[in-house]
C-alpha cells in the first residue's frame, strides 16, 4: 500500500504499480491479491518528456519493460492510503499519455476514461487531461483501490510503446483543477500550430481561385486542392489529440491511407503545372498510378486490414509504399529542378523555395531516415521540422501569387488566355 500526507497538496502515482498483461474483469476489484503481478515504477528522470509535444514527466511503456512485441489489453493496480488536512473533496487526474487508451476504476467502480470500452475491441480517441472526482469519506484518512484497464492498439506498436507513459496525480479537487489547466495549457500548446497552419492554407487557396479567375484557361486547379489537402492533413491531428471527432481508427484510415498519397499527389500535380511542364502528358499519368498503388497497399499494410494475414504481406505492402513514396519524391525533385532551368527566372527560384519547404513537410519519413532532426523542443514545447518549414512557406506562397496575379493584371486580354506572366 502507498500512504500519501496530503494537505492542499497534489501528488502524483508514480508506484510502484502492480501490472499485468491479459484482461479479467475481477481485476477491478478491491478484493483482488494482485501480489503475484510484476511492479512497475513510473518515476520520471528529471526533465523527462515525449518526443512529441513535450509533455513532462514522460517513462517508458511496457515494450521496454519486457513485453516488446505485445499489443492488447493490461491492467495497473494500485492502493492508496491518503491523509487529509481538511474534508475538502479528492480527485485523480488521468494520465495525459497512454498506448492507446484506458478505463478508470476505483474500489471497483468505472469512473470513465479515455475510450469507449464496449466489445472486444475498444474504440480508441485521443487521451487528453481528464479529472475524476473520489469518493468522499467521513474520516481525514481516505484508503483507495485504483486500477486502470488499459488498451495497446496494434497501430501504435513500437519499441518504446505500451500502456502509460505519464502518471496519473492524486490531490485535493483544487489542486487538481489547478493542475488540469498546466496539463490542457500544455496540451493546446503543442498541437497549436497544427491547428493555425491550415486556416492558413485555406486562405491560401482562396487566393489561388482569385489566381484562376484572372485567366480563361484552368491551370491552378491542382495548386488549390493540394493546399486544401495539406490543411486536411494537418488538421485532422489537432481533431484526434482535442476532441472526440475522430477515433483511432478513423484518424488512421483518413491520414495514412487517404490524405498523404493523395497531398503527395497533388502537390506533385501542382508544381508540374506551376512551372508549365504540361506538354509532358505521360508525368501526369505516371504520378495518378503512383497515387493509385500508395492508396492500395497503404490500406493493405494497416493492422486493422485482413488482421490474420501474414506478416510477409503486410511487409511487402510496406516496401511497396517506400519504392511509392521515393518515386514521388525523384519526380518532385525532377519536375522543381527542370522548372527552375527550364525558366531561370526569379519567381521560378521563389518557387522552388516554396515546393522545397512543401516536401519537407511531405517527405519527413524519407529526411528521418537521412537523420535530420525531425522535432526541437524551445520553451519545452515540441515543434516538428514540417512545421517551421510551412511557416516559412506560407508568407512565400502568398507573395509568389501576389507576384503572379500582378503579373496576370498588367497583361493583355489576349496574353491571360494563353499563358501567364
Amino acid at each position: 500500500m502507498v500512504h500519501i500526507a496530503l494537505g492542499h497538496s497534489t501528488a502524483p502515482l508514480n508506484g510502484p504499480w502492480r501490472f499485468q498483461i491479459g484482461d479479467d474483469p475481477h481485476w477491478s476489484s478491491p478484493d483482488f491479491d494482485d501480489r503475484s503481478w510484476e511492479a512497475v515504477d513510473l518515476t520520471p528522470a528529471p526533465g523527462a518528456h515525449d518526443g512529441d509535444v513535450g509533455l513532462p514527466g514522460y517513462v517508458s511503456g511496457w515494450s521496454r519493460r519486457g513485453h516488446a512485441g505485445y499489443t492488447g489489453y493490461a491492467w495497473y493496480r494500485m492502493k492508496v492510503s491518503v491523509d487529509a488536512a481538511t474534508d475538502a473533496p479528492l480527485a485523480l487526474a488521468g494520465p495525459t499519455l497512454v498506448d492507446s487508451t484506458y478505463e478508470l476504476y476505483i474500489d471497483g467502480e468505472s469512473l470513465g476514461g479515455s475510450g469507449i470500452f464496449r466489445g472486444a475491441t475498444p474504440t480508441v480517441f485521443g487521451v487528453r487531461p481528464s479529472v475524476f472526482p473520489l469518493p468522499a469519506s467521513p474520516t481525514s484518512t481516505r484508503t483507495y483501490v485504483i486500477a486502470f484497464r488499459v488498451w495497446m492498439d496494434p497501430l501504435d506498436a513500437g519499441e518504446d510503446n505500451g500502456g502509460i507513459h505519464v502518471a496519473p496525480v492524486i490531490g485535493d479537487a483544487a489542486g487538481i483543477d489547478l493542475l488540469h489547466q498546466v496539463q490542457w495549457l500544455q496540451t493546446f500548446k503543442g498541437y497549436v500550430v497544427d491547428a493555425i497552419e491550415p486556416i492558413a492554407f485555406v486562405l491560401l487557396a482562396l487566393m489561388v481561385f482569385g489566381l484562376m479567375a484572372c485567366r480563361t484557361r484552368d491551370s491552378y486547379g491542382w495548386l488549390a486542392a493540394a493546399l486544401f489537402l495539406l490543411a486536411l492533413l494537418r488538421a485532422h491531428q489537432v481533431l484526434f489529440y482535442w476532441t472526440d471527432v475522430l477515433s483511432l481508427r478513423c484518424y488512421d484510415t483518413l491520414t495514412t491511407v487517404i490524405l498523404r498519397p493523395l497531398t503527395l499527389a497533388a502537390w506533385t500535380m501542382a508544381w508540374r503545372h506551376w512551372f508549365r511542364l504540361d506538354k509532358y502528358p505521360k508525368l501526369g499519368h505516371i504520378i495518378g498510378a503512383l497515387a493509385v498503388i500508395y492508396l492500395a497497399f497503404a490500406w493493405i499494410s494497416r493492422p486493422w486490414f485482413a488482421p490474420d494475414a501474414t506478416g510477409g504481406l503486410k511487409g511487402a505492402a510496406d516496401i511497396v509504399i517506400e519504392g511509392a513514396r521515393l518515386a514521388f519524391a525523384a519526380l518532385y525533385l525532377w519536375i522543381v529542378a527542370f522548372g527552375v532551368l527550364r525558366s531561370a527566372r526569379p519567381s521560378s527560384y521563389m518557387a522552388a523555395l516554396c515546393a522545397t519547404l512543401v516536401g519537407i513537410g511531405l517527405f519527413a519519413t524519407e529526411l528521418n531516415a537521412l537523420g535530420v532532426p525531425g522535432i526541437w523542443f524551445p520553451y519545452g514545447t515540441g515543434v516538428a521540422r514540417g512545421q517551421y518549414a510551412y511557416a516559412a512557406f506560407i508568407p512565400l506562397m502568398f507573395v509568389l501569387i501576389v507576384v503572379r496575379s500582378v503579373g496576370y493584371a498588367r497583361s493583355s486580354p489576349s496574353e491571360r488566355q494563353v499563358a501567364g506572366s
